[in-house]
């Protein structure tokens, strides 16, 4: 099986990457000509991976990828994906977030319908939330140029899969970290800023609100659900979560818990960190992935914690 993974560089990217691997796929891995590219999250793979360079602002690139390298399975896991950013550069977000999505759709149609398709939807598109839990049939509210973006890449999805029988699945998946997460993500600042401080390179860590909820689980737990959803016989969208919320400020304090340290002697809030419409709760319900798709969780909130916090010490005394 030969898969391609747009976005390879990232989290999500990497932890496929190596799920795929192991399962003998070969791997293409698409990447952008940028002068700020970062290949770390891949570098212990680059020699069993092939990299081709496209972007998804530039339709043909992708037509030649999908061309010359025949897919089995696309994994569309490219975007501008971090929310704040979303409101500074809200256009360039839907160029990646929705278009961007039609345009490896539109290829996918012109060159083999039979390519299985994987879209990364996100539960930033429930926003101001309709319902608690969300589901598949819950509607969505999003709060941000992001999730806007986002449901536009879902309803696309969904639409060529109706219209022209592609195997199009768009995985909801809820937050979901690691070691790997960048360090502009509100769980990464976090347990970057317990181990600086931990490690008496920092004194303050500041964040926005604290009274956020989100339904956190392991990148590497959900990267198996989006492998799953393409080996189906039908395509369909299925909620990744772990079915369980927590508040910013819950990940603060078992962050500095397990150094043994008190939060509130180091933490300080940020108005700058407070989003213009802020999303208050996410919290998924994997009901479905679990009866269909036979997926579960396997990291607790408190073991994920910890493990980012135990990846960031080391890192830091490494640098050291």
């Amino acid at each position: 099986m030969r898969a391609l993974i747009t976005g390879i560089t990232g989290q999500d990217g990497s932890y496929l990457a190596e799920l795929l691997l192991e399962k003998g796929y070969e791997v293409i891995g698409m990447v952008r000509r940028s002068s700020t590219e970062s290949f770390d999250r891949i570098d212990h793979l680059k020699d069993d991976v092939t990299l081709v360079q496209a972007d998804l602002l530039d339709q043909l690139s992708i037509i030649s990828i999908i061309e010359e390298h025949r897919p089995d399975e696309v994994y569309n896991l490219a975007a501008q994906s971090f929310v704040p950013t979303s409101w500074n550069q809200p256009v360039l977000t839907g160029e990646f977030d929705a278009i961007g999505v039609t345009k490896v759709l539109e290829a996918i149609r012109l060159i083999d319908k039979k390519i299985k398709f994987y879209q990364a939807s996100s539960s930033e598109m429930f926003g101001k939330v309709q319902e608690v839990p969300q589901s598949e049939t819950t509607q969505f509210y999003p709060r941000s140029p992001y999730g806007v973006a986002k449901v536009y890449g879902h309803w696309i999805t969904i639409n060529y899969r109706e219209s022209y029988g592609i195997h199009a699945n768009s995985g909801i998946l809820f937050n979901h970290e690691s070691p790997r997460r960048g360090l502009e993500f509100v769980t990464r600042k976090i347990t970057d800023g317990v181990a600086r401080i931990k490690l008496g390179l920092g004194d303050k860590l500041a964040l926005g609100n604290l009274d956020s909820k989100r339904d956190w689980g392991y990148a590497g737990d959900y990267v198996k659900a989006m492998w799953l959803m393409l080996q189906q016989d039908k395509p369909d969208d299925f909620v990744i979560a772990t079915g369980e919320t927590h508040s910013v400020e819950e990940f603060v304090r078992a962050a500095f818990e397990y150094v043994d340290l008190d939060y509130k002697e180091f933490v300080v809030t940020d108005p700058r960190f407070v989003r213009p419409a802020e999303v208050d709760l996410l919290l998924g319900d994997p009901k479905k992935a679990k009866e269909k798709l036979g997926w579960e969780p396997t990291v607790s909130f408190e073991e994920l914690v910890r493990m980012m916090v135990d990846a960031d010490l080391e890192r830091l005394n490494e640098d050291q």
